[in-house]
This record gives structure tokens, C-alpha cells and sequence, in this order.
């Protein structure tokens, strides 16, 4: 139970690598269970919690795939243990936990149900768990873009912090900066942004008092990403530098690449495409290895972006469709409406991709972007829409790289590809729909248009006559 006690101390501070020398012979490792069945309830549920969230955490910093669902497993036992005891507040910074490993996979609707279901069990007298939980529930918030529900959470819970300690006042003033920074991005307030950089640098100042160096390069890197918003790339660079160096001394690697692909945004900013490619394939390959599906589907939809302008279209649109299947399959809709965007914007007018594949990716991003509260995602989405109108008005004489040829066989392409969809493949039928012979329409096929051949029926080989013929 010491060991245990030490180590939550040091997971609160961050420094995950001494809570596991803590949990010494305790700790199975990442991926491991610790043998619990000869202990007593109370003991077995303190060390799975522990082991829970140190797998979680250390997991993701080190970039190991599964962690986040072999804590998950963890934790859940260590809630079934407290809440048989009627522990409920041991059971409820459980289910805090729990509801972390859930925002961290991009399970964002099962976070905040569970991180309800914490607090419920809490008294007046658990101020610094409520303030933990308090504190998470307002990533899950950010996360959806839900800033007014993030900022009501935080003024709710504002008591709690006026007397904390310097790591949860670095928290306090850490969640108040992202939620200014993202209202300053939708409202477009100079007063907010000054307000958010504020908050920032409070946040780093309690975090180095503290000596939580991970929390406090994660705020460098959130300061880093509001000064390239506003244009000020140089600052950035010189927040991302100090938070880059602690993050390497830590050899936290799924943070370490969260500061990469800011920078990358920022050298895309700047136009320095080669910079930003090397930069974000390393937070790609980083993060692809922990798992972390919604940081990856955010950094592939940057990689994408690159991709795009230094000319790679293919690998562009597979990294952008990659990201919104993913940020979607774990629900992290937002992040997944955000990446069809960028396929419009960075493809959709240059022609290549079809009408239908651009109308559909514009009507999956506008039900994504659904709930949006973002002024800059609905702006970016009229603007995709003015894209799409465009393309279905059909060619024009005055487009760049027009050519008469090259629109007929756009349209030919198109009509043949309708009829071979309403006739099921089968080229018969779609020839006979288009008033043409079968013969001209395979020929058409097979020369002109041999990307459509994949949707015609397999073709089915003719009977042998039953007569024997004659020697």
C-alpha cells in the first residue's frame, strides 16, 4: 500500500518512470497483470488501480499499441473490487481513470459518462479528486469543440483551486488557456488570445514550481500552437524547442510527437513543405505505434495536407481518408468532419477527384461537422461548399487547364460509369442504356476508359456443346 501511495504521487507529477521503480517487483510491465488472488481485496484493488493507470500512461508516452485497452481492463477490475468493499471514492478516481483511457482512444460519449458516473459518489471532502476529474471532463469538452460546456466546467469547479497547490493550480490555468485559445479561434477576439497566453505562461510557471516537466511541456506546446494561430511562427518555434528537449529527456514519445506535428503545422505556415513532411512522418510513425487512434487521425489529416503541397496527390488523399475513417471509427467525429475538409480544400477543385466523390466527402464532413460550435470549421465548410457547386455546374470554358477533349471524355467517363450502376455490371444492359452496341461499348471500356473495368460483372465462360464432334 506504500509503494502504492508513492507511486500515485509520482503519476501525479508526471513522472511516470519513478512511480514504476516505486511499484517495484508490483509492476508486471506494460501489457502485464500483477498477480493479485493471494491478497486481500482492499490491496489487490489499490495496486490494480495503480498499474491501470501507470499502463495507461506510460503506454501512451512510450508509444506501446494496446496500451489503452489493457488499462482499461485493469482499472475496470480495481472498480469492481472498491465498489464490493463500498469504497466508493477509491472506485471513483478508478472510473476517473477509466475515463481518461476512453478520451485518450477517442471515445469521447463513454468518457463523459463515465467521468459522470465519478463524481457522483464524492463528497465536499474530496476536493483534489473532483478537481482531477473536473480537469479531464474539460478535455473531453475540448476535444468535441464544446468550449462554453469546457468553460462552464471550469468556473463550477473554480473554488477548488483557489487554495490548491502549485501542480493543480498549473492545471487550472493550463484547461482556462485552451478553452480562451479555441474561443479566440472561433470569435476571432484579440482579448481572448491575450488572455489565453496569460493563462499559458501561469500554467508553466506552476508546472516548473512543481517540477511536473511533462505538464509543463505540454502547455509550452499549447502556447506554441495559439502563437502560430496568430501569426507569430518565431515564438512558436522557441516554445516548441523547450518542450521538444524535456520531452526527449522523459523519452515520452506520444507527446514528443504531438509537438511535432504543431511544428509542422507551423512550417507549413511558413511554406517549408520538406521540413513539415520530415517532421509530421515522424509523429505519424510515433503515434501509429501507441495506438492513440484520435492523435493519429489529426496528425495523418497534417501529413495529408503536406502531401498535397509538395505535389504526392495519391498519398495525400489515402493519409486524408485514412484519418477520417479513423477519428470516426473511435467517434471523434470533429476531428474525422475536419479531415474530409481538407480533402475538398486541398483536391476538390484541381479535379481529381470525381463530382460524386467530392459531393459525398462534402455530405459525410457536413454530418460530421453536425455540432460543431467552431466559426472557423463553418467557415471552412462554406467555403467547401462553394467548391462542390462548382464541380457539379459541370466544365467551363474558362477553367484552368480546360481542354474540349479532356471534358468530353470526363463526361463520357461519367455516363458510362451510371450505366454500369444501374445495370448492375453488366455491360449489355449499360451499352443498350446508352443507345450503344455492345461491341463499341467494350471497345470504349477497354481502351478509353480502363478504370471502369472493375465495375463490370465478371465475365461468365460460355458452355461446351454436350454434341461430340467428329473426329
Amino acid at each position: 500500500m506504500l509503494r502504492c501511495r508513492v507511486a500515485a504521487e509520482f503519476i501525479y507529477a508526471g513522472q511516470y518512470e519513478a512511480a514504476r521503480e516505486a511499484l517495484g517487483e508490483l509492476w508486471p510491465g506494460i501489457g502485464g497483470k500483477p498477480e493479485v488472488r493471494e491478497w486481500p481485496p482492499a490491496v489487490a484493488a489499490e495496486v490494480l488501480l495503480r498499474c491501470g493507470a501507470l499502463t495507461a500512461l506510460l503506454g501512451g508516452a512510450q508509444g506501446v499499441e494496446g496500451a489503452q485497452e489493457q488499462a482499461k481492463d485493469l482499472l475496470t477490475e480495481a472498480i469492481r473490487k472498491f465498489q464490493s468493499q463500498g469504497r466508493h471514492r477509491e472506485a471513483s478516481e478508478a472510473q476517473g481513470e477509466l475515463g481518461a483511457c476512453y478520451w485518450r482512444l477517442g471515445a469521447y460519449d463513454e468518457a463523459r459518462v463515465i467521468m459522470g458516473e465519478a463524481l457522483k459518489a464524492l463528497t465536499d471532502a474530496d476536493v483534489e479528486l473532483k478537481a482531477k476529474i473536473h480537469i479531464r471532463r474539460t478535455l473531453v469538452e475540448l476535444s468535441e469543440n464544446r468550449y462554453h460546456e469546457a468553460l462552464n466546467i471550469l468556473k463550477d469547479a473554480e473554488p477548488v483551486f483557489e487554495s490548491a497547490n502549485d501542480a493543480l493550480k498549473g492545471k487550472w490555468h493550463g484547461q482556462r488557456g485552451l478553452v480562451l485559445a479555441r474561443l479566440a479561434d472561433r470569435e476571432g477576439n484579440a482579448e481572448y488570445v491575450d488572455r489565453a497566453i496569460i493563462e499559458f505562461t501561469a500554467a508553466i510557471y506552476h508546472y516548473e514550481q512543481a517540477k511536473h516537466e511533462r505538464y509543463c511541456a505540454t502547455n509550452l506546446n499549447n502556447l506554441a500552437m495559439l502563437l502560430y494561430r496568430v501569426g507569430r511562427h518565431g515564438d512558436a518555434h522557441e516554445h516548441l524547442d523547450r518542450a521538444g528537449a524535456a520531452l526527449v529527456r522523459l523519452n515520452d514519445a506520444a507527446l514528443l510527437a504531438q509537438v511535432d506535428e504543431t511544428r509542422a503545422r507551423v512550417l507549413i505556415a511558413e511554406g517549408r513543405y520538406g521540413e513539415a513532411d520530415r517532421v509530421i512522418s515522424r509523429a505519424v510513425q510515433a503515434l501509429g505505434e501507441g495506438g492513440e487512434s484520435a492523435l493519429l487521425a489529426d496528425a495523418l489529416a497534417v501529413q495529408g495536407v503536406v502531401r498535397a503541397r509538395l505535389g504526392s496527390y495519391e498519398d495525400s488523399v489515402e493519409a486524408l481518408r485514412r484519418a477520417v475513417d479513423m477519428a470516426e471509427g473511435v467517434g471523434a467525429f470533429t476531428n474525422a468532419g475536419l479531415a474530409a475538409l481538407a480533402i475538398i480544400e486541398e483536391h476538390g477543385a484541381d479535379r481529381r477527384l470525381s463530382q460524386d466523390e467530392v459531393y459525398e466527402t462534402y455530405m459525410r464532413a457536413d454530418l460530421l461537422l453536425e455540432g460543431t460550435q467552431d466559426a472557423e470549421d463553418v467557415a471552412r465548410l462554406r467555403a467547401c461548399a462553394r467548391v462542390v457547386m462548382r464541380r457539379l455546374a459541370g466544365v467551363q470554358i474558362h477553367d484552368q487547364d480546360f481542354s474540349f477533349y479532356g471534358a468530353v471524355h470526363g463526361l463520357e467517363a461519367k455516363l458510362i460509369e451510371q450505366a454500369l450502376e444501374e445495370s448492375g455490371g453488366s455491360v449489355v444492359r449499360a451499352a443498350k442504356l446508352l443507345g450503344l452496341k455492345h461491341q463499341t461499348f467494350t471497345s470504349m471500356l477497354q481502351t478509353r476508359h480502363q478504370q471502369l473495368l472493375g465495375k463490370r460483372m465478371p465475365r461468365k465462360p460460355r458452355r461446351r456443346s454436350i454434341i461430340r464432334q467428329p473426329k
